[in-house]
């Protein structure tokens, strides 16, 4: 699914919670940023679809049944947010902190992670750029 959103495109999908769920996350986002006019370098590629695979992976162990992926650009730039919808889950802990890090390694611009509390699940975001 796809939409335009103000002055931004957005995209979204629902993922079973699966083993291959991250890998395919990752290929969405590509793909979508892609389809986009985004040339993405073989480095900024590889980085991007490790980015989303964490968030993803990350998600998945909250335990629920499924994640949703959401997809936003503007002004050269992605945003990446996944949620878990896994209500009942204790807030994050110091692998929550492990899992930033990680993500800030691969030269995102920011991320985070809170717990929605309308879903009940936990988010996990990054902004990275989509230059170089």
């Amino acid at each position: 699914m796809s939409a335009r959103i103000a002055n931004r495109r957005a995209a979204n999908w629902t993922l079973e919670n699966a083993p291959w769920t991250p890998a395919k996350a990752g290929r969405y986002v590509v793909t979508k940023l892609t389809e986009w006019g985004y040339a993405l370098t073989g480095d900024r590629e590889a980085d991007i679809t490790e980015v989303t695979v964490l968030l993803a992976r990350a998600a998945l162990t909250d335990g629920g049944q499924r994640i949703s992926l959401h997809l936003a650009d503007q002004d050269h730039q992605a945003l990446i947010l996944i949620l878990s919808h896994q209500s009942g889950h204790a807030p994050e802990g110091p692998e929550g902190e492990d899992l930033l890090r990680e993500v800030t390694a691969l030269g995102v611009v920011s991320c985070g992670t809170d717990t929605d509390r309308a879903d009940g699940g936990r988010r996990r975001w990054a902004l990275t750029g989509l230059d170089g």
